[in-house]
């Protein structure tokens, strides 16, 4: 099905300001197809004038369709459809005629002109499935006249409002709650959900006859909290915004939409929706996001903690072996200390892990022997990884690295580069260095070193992945790590 923009620029001669305003009014038309119990159509002139084309299409959330097909796309020749000559041709909202029958429906139609400045850019069809009608409700007389004072707003070109739309996922819906305004503010009529929503926010009266700036002001003021001295006049009705109102007892969105059929003033139509449990859950995921984040923030502070110990311990050890063990232990917990010093400062449970990878080129230059330069070096990057990827592959890379500066050159300078190749569901890592290479007759499965044995158990065991060991490209060894993205849950 064909977009708005490409009926526009495929069939008609509207420019580039007038496709921007036809897209502020279909981000809003739902309310009107909504008050209006109504299919809205918009139809645009063809490029030759040989009739019209739909452009987009709205059905309403509070009545039947009349329309069962998307008609976005079809063509309308001029002379079939009266209403819409009459309706472009002559600048004016038409309603005459008798009831179109569509699949033995009945759907009566009436057409509004879409004026932009002194331009008709289209003509919006609205279309009543008139097998729902009954003899309306006060609410469905106060949809059906906020509906018509918006269709003659829009014929007049004062609807939409540039600049008022709302961009909140949580915006209000005709249904949530409606309340009308007359030209002074106070309410004339309040559908049950707005009824219900005040009356949770605190009122113990009937919303009708209400001053409805003051009343909101009153209702949501707080000796802790100064209310907002903008918030009553928002709440006029003179201007198109929304806002968030909340006390101790409820949290409410509310959007007023001046209504100005005419030039008139007239009201407002205020529509408002009870938002009380998402907020409550969003302050709920706040406070566990800053919990787990503390979390990993004590996390490595206690593991910082550990290191030092290690490292005090270290020097009261005068075995040599003894201490170069321990040595070892601070390098491995503050390889893990790393990855959650990152993950406190994320709301996620992933990492960018490049910075994590970088700190530990760094950390690896450690064991080089004294006078002997090793640098170190990064080719690709790793990407955003989960936490349980993260840690044990931070531990692997320390160890890989380390066995490369401390084996790879003795007391010679050189360098180690880490060269990381990401594909959709694997994560390659090489470990290369220019150094002595492998010694003859290496076999891996017969290392018995603390290290191998390390990381042998993550790769395979804990990350199931695979480990393999060869020659660098840089005359040098190579250990190769790949990995799933997403390893088995064990």
């Amino acid at each position: 099905m064909p977009s708005l923009n490409d009926v526009v620029r495929h069939h008609t001669e509207l420019v580039e300001d007038d496709l921007e305003w036809l897209h502020l009014l279909i981000a809003d038309w739902q309310i009107i197809a909504d008050l209006s119990f109504a299919d809205l159509v918009l139809w645009l002139p063809d490029a030759e004038g040989n009739g019209f084309w739909a452009g987009a299409q709205m059905r309403p959330t509070t009545g039947p369709t009349a329309y069962l097909d998307d008609l976005v796309g079809a063509f309308v020749p001029t002379g079939r459809r009266p209403l819409l000559d009459a309706a472009y041709e002559q600048g004016r909202i038409a309603r005459e005629g008798d009831p179109e029958w569509r699949d033995d429906v009945p759907v009566r139609v009436e057409t509004i002109p879409v004026r932009r400045s002194d331009r008709v850019l289209g003509v919006i069809a609205r279309n009543t499935n008139l097998l729902g009608v009954r003899t309306p409700s006060r609410l469905e007389l106060s949809y059906l006249q906020t509906a018509t004072d918006l269709a003659r707003m829009i014929s007049e070109g004062t609807f939409p409002v540039v600049g008022g739309r709302s961009e909140l996922t949580d915006s209000p819906r005709v249904g949530d709650g409606f309340v009308r305004l007359d030209s002074t503010g106070v309410v004339t009529y309040a559908s049950p959900n707005a009824q219900s929503a005040y009356r949770r926010l605190g009122l113990a009266g009937d919303l009708v006859g209400q001053e409805f700036p003051g009343l909101t002001v009153a209702l949501v003021r707080s000796a802790d909290v100064p209310t907002d001295e903008a918030l009553g006049s928002l709440l006029s009705g003179r201007v198109q915004r929304e806002v968030e109102v909340d006390n101790d007892d409820a949290t409410l969105i509310l959007r007023s939409i001046p209504l100005r059929p005419g030039g008139e003033h007239i009201g407002a139509l205020v529509l408002m929706r009870d938002v009380t449990e998402l907020r409550l859950r969003e302050r709920e995921l706040l406070s566990k996001e800053a919990t787990i984040r503390e979390i990993h923030h004590r996390v490595k502070n206690n593991l910082q903690t550990v290191a030092a110990l290690l490292r005090l311990q270290a020097r009261r050890i005068g075995v040599p072996e003894g201490r170069s063990a321990l040595e070892e232990a601070v390098r491995r917990v503050g390889s893990i200390a790393i990855v959650h010093d990152t993950l406190s400062q994320t709301t996620e449970e992933s990492v960018e892990f490049d910075e994590i990878a970088d700190k530990l080129r760094a950390m690896a230059t450690d064991v080089a022997s004294p006078g002997a330069e090793v640098r170190t070096k990064r080719d690709g990057s790793f990407g955003t990884l989960p936490a349980e990827v993260a840690t044990p592959l931070a531990i692997v890379l320390t160890e890989l690295m380390q066995n490369a500066v401390e084996h790879g050159f003795g007391e010679r300078s050189g360098t180690v580069v880490l060269r990381v190749t990401r594909a959709r569901e694997w994560l390659v890592v090489h470990v290369d260095d220019d150094g002595n290479g492998l010694p003859d007759g290496f076999e891996p499965g017969t290392m018995e070193s603390l290290g191998m044995s390390i990381v042998r158990t993550l790769v395979v065991g804990e990350l199931g992945g695979s480990l393999a060991f060869g020659d660098s490209p840089d005359g040098g060894a190579r250990m190769s790590v790949q990995l799933p993205l997403r390893p088995a849950r064990r």
